[in-house]
């Protein structure tokens, strides 16, 4: 078929798609290095880890790659640590056994979901550790490594200390029956495991568990705190931060743990599976043999290690502030180890890194009024979406649109249905078939003489002035939007252009009355919408690219790189494909299908409500009000159970939570005086007060 496209510089892609080889910064050019938190290789990602992190990451890498910029995009997973050796124990495998099933699991999730990084890799790899081993050398060399030590929960009957995850107590703070070793969920304090009072060994926990010392290797944080804070204040300004925990908008350190005053953190663990400690060729070295690296020591080293599985030339991109911006994608909760912790240690090593430029970070995103619950299968966790039938496209748009950015989100099955009813087929995909269609129709699939001359519309068009103007002016919002980062107001874009393009063909009267009265405006009416969809082409590869790639197919044209202005491009005599409909219409009865397939009901059946990373804590609670009598006259609580979808009562109590939370986390966020710390005691009490009431609500269902 015969192809006419304009001939111009900047016109079409020239960046090569996600996994293409050997992608390298260029010198003076904006280059791109983005990198999506690295998701824990014990589970699979459920919907809201998915927008949180890989996908929002996905789709501003893409749209770098529309704008032409050399962009690499790195992720992995997280392998090492204690959560990796806790899961293989509950499944009876070795952690490389565990790490080797869920890479695999992620790996295949998110290419059904066209999650397209250039590389996808593993922190358990040779080149890992050496680039773990040899920045943690240079802390030691430059004087900011002391070991410490002290007491650690060990178990007696296991033979070896208990890291957090293996070990759960009474919270000294609140008295919550099953705090973690690092975090009470009920309370959420931090905590240290030694805190806690009648600690069990998750091993098993009838083990005997008592307080042992350990030496381990700490971190200087607070003496690299001057460089830290002046590096998060320069940073800040140039990359844009958003206010979070950690600056306000006039540049102010608000982080608690900053303005408390950084304490030296520790860098080892008493375990097996991690990265070995390396000889400092010091005395103490003989301490930290057989200890291994901290994993959130050696995460955040997980992305230029990842790198150099990618290409030997990782140095390129990471050890290149001048030519590289490092873009940052994450939940909130993640923020600190990404805005003081690894950037400490990267001052700390001495060497000239690439640091954050740019962090973007997602609230949370709950399901149907509740949380994502992978023991009481509610959600839609990894490969699952595919069981619905609904296409990667409609699944992208839709967590997109809904995308937490400013405040939680609630994914519905009722609003995903209508978001591709009334907005992907009425709206974007009528104005494509629509146009796509007539061409076919009425000109034989070839695009005819419009007068129009090549390259932008003019703005003094007798006809189009006004939809010119203003597809221009959205065309000025898009690029704005995305380059700070804005990615649901990027797409809420793409959909007002495609309705101006809806409204154009409305006001034209394009339709064969108007073929036979006045060819010429007619061909001129096509013309400008088949240009306004090759435009749509590249607004909407960063959110829907396999949707893009059908757009292209159909068009029988090369990938368009974003423009600033509307114009013709695909000139006459160009010979489009056959045209067929982008998105089909889902059956809104199919909600209440999908709720029973995922809500967590489908049994009918009584379901302990455990605490898991995908469960916050808001609903995992232990309920103190039921027990169940033992012979001896003592009470263990009972824990909850969940047996059907949430009710109003317990929708309204959870929302009462979250808020509540939202309150705590800015007082906290303020100053720290005595009144606010006396508020912030006082609004916990209350959480906790909610809390309960919710679990007295789920106890009765």
């Amino acid at each position: 078929m015969a192809q006419r496209i304009r001939s111009a510089d900047g016109l079409l892609q020239v960046i090569p798609p996600p996994g293409h080889p050997a992608i390298l910064p260029q010198e003076g050019e904006t280059n791109v290095l983005i990198t999506s938190a690295l998701p824990y290789c014990n589970n699979v990602p459920h919907l809201g880890n998915i927008i949180g992190s890989t996908l929002s990451a996905d789709v501003f890498s893409r749209y770098n790659r529309t704008r032409n910029r050399p962009t690499l995009y790195i992720c992995g997973t997280d392998e090492y640590g204690t959560a990796t050796e806790t899961q293989a124990l509950k499944e009876g495998i070795t952690p490389r056994e565990l790490c080797d099933k869920y890479h695999v699991l992620h790996k295949e999730t998110y290419e059904w979901f066209d999650i397209g990084f250039d590389y996808f890799g593993r922190t358990s790899t040779p080149l890992h550790t050496e680039i773990c081993q040899e920045t943690y050398k240079n802390l030691g060399k430059n004087g900011y490594l002391e070991p410490q030590s002290k007491d650690q929960t060990y178990c007696e009957d296991c033979g070896r200390f208990l890291a957090d995850r293996f070990v759960e107590g009474i919270c000294p703070h609140c008295g919550y029956e099953d705090a973690r070793g690092d975090q009470c969920d009920f309370c959420s304090r931090t905590l240290d495991a030694i805190e806690l009072i009648k600690p069990r060994c998750l091993v098993n926990k009838t083990h005997k568990v008592i307080a042992r010392t350990s030496t381990h290797m700490y971190v200087k944080l607070d003496v690299l705190q001057p460089q830290t804070e002046q590096w998060i204040k320069s940073a800040a300004k140039r990359g844009k931060w958003s206010p979070n925990s950690v600056v306000n908008h006039d540049l102010e350190i608000i982080d608690a743990r900053m303005k408390g005053g950084l304490v030296p953190a520790p860098l080892t663990r008493d375990l097996v599976w991690g990265v070995p400690v390396p000889a400092l060729g010091r005395e103490d070295d003989e301490l930290m043999k057989s200890k291994v690296l901290y994993v959130w020591y050696d995460a955040p080293i997980g992305y230029p290690s990842i790198t150099a599985n990618y290409t030997p030339e990782w140095k390129k991109w990471w050890f290149n502030p001048k030519d590289v911006n490092l873009y940052q994608f994450m939940g909130k909760d993640n923020v600190y180890f990404h805005t003081v912790y690894f950037p400490s240690i990267q001052l700390g090593d001495k060497r000239d890194w690439t640091t954050l430029y740019h962090l973007s970070t997602t609230e949370y995103l709950n399901y149907e009024g509740g949380k994502f619950s992978k023991s009481r299968n509610r959600g839609v966790f990894g490969p699952q979406a595919k069981e619905t039938g609904i296409s990667a496209s409609v699944w992208r748009y839709y967590l997109l649109s809904t995308r937490p950015e400013s405040a939680d989100a609630m994914f519905s099955w009722a609003d995903c249905i209508t978001a591709n009813n009334n907005v992907l087929l009425n709206n974007f995909g009528n104005f494509v078939n629509r146009v796509l269609k007539f061409i076919s129709s009425q000109y034989q699939g070839v695009i005819p003489e419009s007068g129009d001359e090549t390259g932008p519309l003019s703005l003094n068009d007798d006809h189009d002035s006004v939809f010119i103007t203003e597809v221009n002016r959205l065309l000025k919002e898009y690029i704005d939007a995305m380059d700070a980062v804005k990615l649901r107001q990027g797409l809420q874009t793409v959909m007002a252009i495609s309705q101006q393009g809806n409204g154009y063909l409305q006001s034209s009267g394009l339709n064969k009355a108007l073929m036979t009265s006045n060819p010429k405006r007619c061909a001129q009416v096509v013309s400008r919408a088949i240009n306004l969809i090759y435009v749509l082409t590249a607004l909407v590869e960063p959110y829907m690219p396999a949707t893009a790639k059908a757009m292209l197919v159909q068009l029988n044209a090369p990938a368009r790189a974003v423009p600033d202005l509307l114009s013709t491009d695909i000139l006459a005599g160009h010979t489009i494909g056959i045209p067929e409909h982008l998105f089909k219409k889902i059956d809104e009865n199919m909600a209440d299908k999908f709720r029973d397939q995922f809500g967590g009901n489908e049994a009918k059946a009584a379901v302990t409500a455990t605490t898991t990373e995908a469960s916050p804590p808001a609903v995992a609670l232990s309920a103190k009000t039921k027990t169940k009598g033992k012979k001896d006259g003592k009470k263990d609580a009972a824990p909850l159970v969940f047996t059907g979808d949430m009710t109003p009562e317990m929708i309204a109590k959870e929302t009462e939570i979250t808020q509540q939370g939202d309150n705590i986390r800015a007082l906290k966020a303020q100053p720290k005086t005595p009144e606010t710390d006396a508020k912030v005691k006082e609004e916990v009490e209350t959480l906790k007060r909610l809390k309960l009431e919710l679990a007295q609500l789920q106890s009765l269902t």
